[in-house]
């Protein structure tokens, strides 16, 4: 376990708040903004099973530095619901890049830096992708994020196969079944999977997990593990976009890729088999001890690459 010491860190109890909700495209979302109206926008984006806590940090630090910081609940997660019962439930990547462009058409935010790991790193990336005109810079955790789908069942090394039972598990209805009862327990294990240095306390966890009761969230978390195999049909209103991700578009905007080297389900590594995706200044560090996790693990460090692309944009 990481036994550093850790000082000026938010409590366990500490929340983001206040929260506001706006109709944005498909979604009424709940997000936080902190900051002034006037700085320049970042948009942090959370990932699965994750929610806005893990900027819990990260966000007043940027907010303290005259950054407008947005910080939504992305669909499926906390208060943010779906404005219509029959708009499909989807988890697709084109969905959650579609969302963050609503949010800022409907928050009037012209551009910002998107910043994200895991499924919020996966919007970034395909927001900075296909809506380079919005986005001043990128942080995104893993490097580049899209989803090659039509190259999704090549086996990956088997170390790495082993840490994506989860995903094996959603493609059947028992992993459907089993996520629906034991949401909080299939998170907290995958926290501990993923973060084998971070040391999180009940209370951290239970402030997360109640973003899991979300009425959407076991069909968005399903269709996503399962849309990115191939083995689920994609919301046809996203269709043009998927499309667009096939090619697996170049990142044309500055871009600082981070990795943790403690990261349990997906290893560091050093950058340069992702080079070709960026075509933009483009910088990638390995933060040691970190892991999955790594804005709510390592605050300091992704809000001083967060606000390195607001000072050089």
């Amino acid at each position: 376990m990481n036994d550093r010491p850790v000082t000026g860190r938010a409590s366990s109890s500490t929340r983001l708040e206040p929260t506001f909700q706006i109709d944005a495209g498909v979604l009424s979302v709940t997000y936080h903004e902190a900051g002034p109206a006037d700085g320049p926008a970042v948009v942090l984006l959370h990932g699965f099973p994750y929610d806005i806590h893990s900027y819990v940090d990260v966000a007043p630090m940027l907010a303290a530095q005259g950054c407008r910081v947005i910080v939504p609940y992305l669909r499926g997660y906390g208060l943010t619901r779906f404005r219509n019962a029959a708009t499909p439930r989807s988890g697709e990547q084109a969905a959650i890049g579609a969302d963050l462009i609503a949010l800022m058409d409907a928050l009037s935010v012209p551009r910002a830096v998107f910043a994200g790991y895991d499924w919020g790193g996966r919007a970034a990336c395909v927001g900075a992708a296909l809506w380079p005109e919005r986005c001043t810079g990128l942080v995104s955790v893993n490097s580049y994020l899209i989803q090659d789908i039509a190259k999704a069942m090549r086996p990956a090394p088997v170390a790495r196969e082993v840490g994506y039972w989860y995903q094996w598990y959603f493609q059947i209805e028992r992993g459907r079944a089993g996520l629906a009862a034991s949401r909080r327990e299939i998170a907290r294990t995958l926290w501990a999977q993923w973060s084998p240095n971070w040391r999180f306390d009940d209370e951290t966890f239970a402030r997360t997990a109640a973003a899991f009761d979300n009425p959407d969230y076991v069909d968005v978390v399903i269709h996503s593990y399962r849309h990115r195999y191939g083995l689920a049909e994609g919301d046809p209103r996203y269709a043009e976009i998927e499309n667009r991700l096939a090619a697996q578009p170049v990142i044309t905007v500055p871009a600082i890729t981070l990795d943790g080297d403690g990261d349990g389900v997906f290893p560091a590594t050093d950058g340069t088999a992702q080079a070709a995706r960026f075509a933009d200044r483009r910088a990638h560090r390995v933060i040691p001890h970190a892991g999955h996790n790594l804005p709510q693990e390592e605050p300091e460090v992704f809000a001083a690459a967060v606000l390195e692309l607001v000072r050089g944009s």
